[in-house]
């Protein structure tokens, strides 16, 4: 539960390796919360984030999740809730996949939906359930300006997030007067180790960064978050422009 200030007290991360995911758990680890759930595949880089986690002073676990695997997602992420309430839960998951060579291999680009679109469906609908059970809490998802209005250079990876995007709105739609809050998290080109060695874009930003706005936009109670703000009026431009001339512009 939340403390008398409204601060979170819990945290399951979905994708707890995620460059985005750590910064915002040590944020809130640095305040008020205590319990740090870290969902992912077994690696040496999960078991690192919760070491480096629980030198902030976090009580943290980490449960085996794949996204990919979603006949699994109720029973792994289910015995979280079971353990005790969770106050946000971060779902931050994601590929970018290889546009150029998974346009000659459909299954390859089907498998960059099955994870970011089909794995975060099932998860998110299994939070939000329990979320809505024990009646109160956050869910936050991690979207992405490129789900705006999918380019050239990167459509299969923009389109799964179109499809998140649209599926988290409506799921909060769905949520509301429950004591559920859905975030939808929309990020610009994020510094990472997913981006490593691709050409920085403008208004870039840096996991740092995003993790500060999500603290603040769980804060006032947000909706949709931009990240940078800025990213907000250049989309809104960029959705209406035509295409002949989109696709010009997309190709800078």
């Amino acid at each position: 539960m939340k403390d008398a200030l409204g601060s979170a007290q819990s945290l399951l991360i979905l994708g707890g390796t995620s460059d985005i995911a750590l910064a915002t758990a040590r944020r809130m680890a640095a305040g008020k919360t205590t319990r740090i759930v870290l969902a992912a595949r077994p690696s040496a880089r999960l078991d690192a984030a919760a070491r480096e986690l629980r030198a902030h002073g976090a009580e943290v676990e980490t449960v085996a999740f794949d996204a990919d695997a979603v006949e699994e997602h109720e029973k792994a992420l289910g015995a979280v809730f079971a353990a005790g309430d969770i106050d946000v839960v971060l779902l931050a998951f994601g590929v970018l996949g290889d546009q150029a060579s998974d346009e000659q291999d459909p299954v390859a680009a089907a498998k960059v939906a099955q994870t970011n679109y089909v794995g975060a469906v099932s998860s998110g609908l299994v939070c939000a359930n329990a979320l809505k059970k024990q009646g109160h809490g956050s869910l936050v998802v991690l979207s992405s300006v490129a789900g705006e209005r999918a380019r050239r250079a990167n459509f299969i990876y923009g389109s799964t997030k179109a499809g998140l995007d649209a599926f988290a709105q409506g799921l909060g739609d769905s949520l509301h007067g429950s004591g559920v809050h859905v975030m939808v998290v929309r990020p610009g080109f994020v510094e990472s180790k997913m981006t490593a060695g691709m050409e920085k874009a403008p208004l870039s930003t840096t996991p740092d960064a995003v993790a500060e706005a999500i603290v603040a936009g769980l804060r006032r109670g947000a909706e949709i978050v931009w990240v940078p703000a800025a990213l907000r009026y250049v989309l809104s431009g960029l959705r209406h422009l035509p295409r002949p001339v989109f696709r010009k512009v997309a190709q800078r």
